[in-house]
């Protein structure tokens, strides 16, 4: 038996039953073939139903080949993408290290490849159905170059394809889980591009079309190939008990996903269940029963199948009843591709035009200027991030499921813990979907307030729950040498750049420099005028006050501590440097992003600028009451710190006779000796 053999507990015995029987049939290999022509025959069937890919009416027909061709070039890409980022999940959280994540890489690599060609075919007819400008036109390659260099929708599909190319030449350079989580990240800007394509900007809802599109198809490639890649890498050791457990739990949570969004998104386009039985809406209704029967799948995958496995008594039966389950899973999965692609390409009840007779803020934000603020409004207004609270709910769910894991085992979880995850998930989803978000977006006042909460209160809640110390505690260590979320956090924290972040000296400057830098820098107009610049500053602002405040009172791993006096010291040092970024704020004549709160046509409320040297001082003053609960937690903690100094020296003292009393008295008294003696001489 060979170490990798034993590692993993298979012999070679067991390994070559697994490699040629009825755990590995012959037919499963075209299982992915038949899911394309699932796919296609799908999308024809759909695209024949709702005549999204028939002649045009009123306008010159760019051709058969290209009206067909989109949706074709459409399917293969999104396939294609499913592929790279499922391979690569699975390299990176599934398998365990060694020649199959470097296998799965491999396979991301080529499917990455396909992916670019799928794409590149797809911007040229793209750009031909849009302007009904046929292939063979003499004016077709020029415009095609103006339509990439100077439309910001051609150069989006351009960017996709350059990134569909790097995510190519990448994987096949990279090896190991931490080369394969690096290289998913560009498939992931890559899908994040396509949602801002999904809704015309300045249309309604534009925001949360794009949040619900990004989750949507996030969660559909994640859940594709995933199960796309265990046929591709794994024919003969993939149906393993640990591998398909593991698939099951990010299916489930990619199925929730797609779930969520895939009803925001319909909600968006159809605006009445009256739509349903529009051709739009039947598709949707036929998607959406094709969702719930690979829900269902994966049900089966997740009771029937793992148990099986695990059980070990009728493996082959139980393998040779995933093999069948996926491929079925991966036949449905297709037509779903197939009517999703379709449904795009229809005409929905509710066009993604953008708004006729904007009002200014509407001009400005893409919303309509919310009604003027009062303590009630701050409480029932929202505005959906649809990202944003998925993973508050999801935040929810696991830590309560932790907590609920270390009990039912037996192993104490203070409740407290437990309550203050809770409230500081609860404050987030309101800081970024409430009235916080509402007027946080067209009054800097709000905004400030929306910065404080994320910066200075979450934090301080999620650092009392202590979220490390629970997933080291209730997630079990993996035995096979892959990687799953404790070996990736615990190694993040330990990590040279963990180490560093976490420094409480380096954690200060990010905390209180960071707030210059992205206030007084272009930064605050990103996170202003894109969706993804927002989304950047909720990540940052929370998680560098998380590493702040974990280093003053935490309890989870990571930084190395200073005394409890530096810890007082640089706590007051950044509420000094608050009060300085108030005061000047509060002092300040020069409005900032003026392109945005300068134009908001408020009929309500103070000036703009009025409202800014409002928003320096609520830096000022709301700013110091999270430092001062941070002052007063290091001071508790201190307090403690000295008691259990003391009860273990009185234990020790008790143990062993309070030696160490005894040897300083005896020091004192032949010191006492000697000078006597000295003083006699």
């Amino acid at each position: 038996m060979t170490p990798t053999d034993a590692r993993n507990g298979t012999s070679r015995t067991a390994r070559k039953s697994t490699e040629s029987g009825p755990t590995s049939p012959s037919w499963l290999g075209v299982a992915l073939p038949v899911a394309g022509l699932v796919a296609l025959a799908a999308l024809f069937a759909a695209g024949a139903f709702s005549g999204a890919f028939t002649a045009f009416a009123n306008f010159a027909d760019p051709g058969v080949l290209v009206r067909w061709g989109v949706p074709v070039a459409t399917v293969t890409t999104e396939l294609a993408v499913a592929v790279t980022v499922g391979t690569l999940a699975l390299a990176a959280w599934v398998l365990p290290r060694g020649p199959l994540v470097d296998r799965a890489i491999g396979v991301a690599g080529v499917a990455a490849g396909v992916w670019t060609v799928a794409a590149l075919v797809q911007l040229v007819l793209r750009f031909s159905w849009s302007t009904y400008l046929p292939l063979d036109s003499p004016t077709f390659g020029p415009a095609l170059m103006e339509y990439v260099s100077t439309i910001p929708v051609g150069r989006t599909y351009l960017g996709i394809v350059i990134v569909a190319a790097l995510t190519a030449a990448v994987a096949l350079l990279v090896r190991g889980s931490v080369g394969a989580l690096c290289t998913m990240a560009l498939p992931l800007v890559a899908l994040g591009m396509q949602s801002s394509t999904g809704h015309a900007a300045g249309a309604a809802s534009h925001d949360l079309a794009i949040s619900a599109l990004f989750l949507h198809l996030g969660g559909a490639a994640l859940w594709i190939g995933g199960l796309a890649a265990i046929v591709l890498v794994g024919l003969r050791y993939a149906a393993t008990a640990d591998v398909i457990r593991r698939y099951s739990a990010i299916a489930i949570w990619c199925f929730a996903a797609v779930a969520v969004s895939g009803l925001v998104s319909a909600w968006i386009r159809i605006g009445s269940l009256d739509q349903l039985g529009t051709d739009y809406g039947i598709l949707i209704v036929v998607k959406a029963v094709l969702l719930i029967v690979l829900g269902g799948l994966g049900w089966l995958h997740r009771s029937t199948v793992v148990a099986r496995l695990s059980a070990g008594t009728t493996r082959n039966a139980a393998v040779g009843l995933f093999w069948r389950l996926a491929a079925v899973e991966v036949g449905v999965m297709g037509a779903v591709s197939g009517v999703a692609v379709a449904l795009g390409s229809t005409a929905p009840p509710v066009p993604d035009d953008a708004i006729t007779d904007p009002t200014p803020a509407e001009i400005v934000t893409g919303h309509p200027l919310p009604p003027e603020p009062t303590a009630l409004r701050w409480l029932t207004e929202f505005q959906w991030d649809v990202i944003v609270a998925f993973a508050c709910a999801a935040a929810l769910i696991v830590y309560v499921r932790w907590a609920l894991r270390l009990r039912k085992r037996g192993d104490a979880w203070p409740v407290g813990r437990t309550v203050s995850w809770c409230l500081g998930i609860v404050v987030l989803f309101w800081a970024t979907n409430g009235g916080a978000a509402v007027y946080g977006h067209v009054l800097f006042s709000a905004h400030m307030v929306q910065h404080m909460i994320l910066a200075m209160v979450v934090p301080i809640f999620l650092v009392l729950a202590a979220p490390v110390t629970l997933l080291a505690r209730a997630v079990p260590s993996r035995k096979d040498d892959s990687r799953g979320p404790r070996e990736w956090i615990l190694l993040l924290v330990h990590s040279a750049w963990g180490r560093f972040l976490a420094n409480p000296i380096v954690a200060a400057v990010l905390f209180a420099g960071g707030m210059v830098v992205f206030y007084f820098t272009p930064l605050f107009e990103l996170a202003l005028t894109t969706y993804a610049g927002h989304l950047w500053m909720i990540l940052h602002f929370t998680l560098v006050g998380y590493l702040f405040a974990n280093a003053l009172i935490g309890v989870d791993p990571g930084p190395s501590r200073p005394g409890y006096p530096m810890r007082l010291v640089l706590l007051f040092a950044t509420m000094a440097f608050h009060a300085f970024f108030g005061v000047t704020l509060t002092s300040g004549t020069a409005l900032l992003v003026p392109d945005w709160f300068g134009l908001m046509g408020r009929p309500w409320g103070p000036s703009a600028i009025v409202d800014q040297q409002k928003g320096g001082a609520v830096a000022w003053g709301i700013g110091e009451l999270p430092t001062l609960l941070l002052a007063v937690g290091v001071a508790i903690s201190w307090t403690r710190s000295d008691a259990r100094e003391a009860r273990r020296t009185d234990r020790k003292a008790e143990r062993d006779g309070d030696a160490e009393l005894e040897a300083y008295n005896e020091m004192l008294a032949k010191k006492a000796e000697q000078a006597a003696r000295r003083g006699e001489g």
